[in-house]
């Protein structure tokens, strides 16, 4: 999941509310539907998470199929689909593609159900990881959307693209990472490093 934040720029619950259909091998794309401002857009899918993401697709058909056979397996649809398309609750495509552990009661219809990974449960592992890891700054599952864009942005791919990607609603909320190129000495050397290369 914070290989998806970081190589595809997902904001947390984009990510948690990925399904199965939303992963496009073919085009090498993540479609967020009802992203921020309830927009849907295609993202980057990294070449280096397509084995993986199979494998996370295949235990995601082992545990869907156990739970039809338990009398299970309809999933949460939005916008009204649920009312539209009867079966499709049922079908593997609608199902989350980081399913929750355990079924639980859906809050909105009464229905038993496996609803997708709790938020509380990615933001803690993260917080695990930056402490073992000894990074002393913050970090957040955000760290890893901010972290994509700047490398991008870094890696010379026009401000545009990197808004779409991002699905920012107006390229000035982009800019915002433009800020961090020219800080922290990327593009502005101390003079003290200029006195000891002549020096030498």
């Amino acid at each position: 999941m914070t290989s998806l934040l970081y190589g595809s720029g997902l904001r947390l619950m984009e990510c948690l509310h990925l399904r199965v259909q939303d992963v496009d091998f073919g085009y090498k794309q993540i479609i967020v539907r009802d992203g921020k401002g309830l927009k849907d857009r295609s993202t980057i899918l990294p070449t280096q998470l397509i084995d993986s993401l199979k494998k996370q697709i295949d235990k995601v058909k082992i545990l869907h199929e156990r739970d039809l056979a338990a009398g299970y397996g309809s999933v949460f649809l939005p916008c009204a689909l649920e009312r539209k398309w009867k079966n499709a609750a049922f079908e593997f495509k609608w199902q989350y593609l980081f399913p929750a552990d355990r079924i639980s009661i859906d809050p909105r219809s009464g229905i038993q159900r496996r609803h997708h990974l709790s938020k509380d449960y990615l933001q803690a592992s993260v917080k695990k990881a930056v402490i073992k890891a000894d990074v002393n700054k913050r970090g957040t599952c955000h760290t890893f959307r901010h972290s994509f864009a700047t490398h991008l942005l870094e890696s010379g791919y026009d401000i545009r693209t990197v808004q779409e990607l991002l699905g920012h609603k107006d390229v000035s909320t982009t800019m915002i990472y433009t800020h961090v190129l020219n800080t922290g000495g990327k593009s502005v050397k101390s003079p003290f490093d200029n006195l000891a290369k002549q020096a030498i």
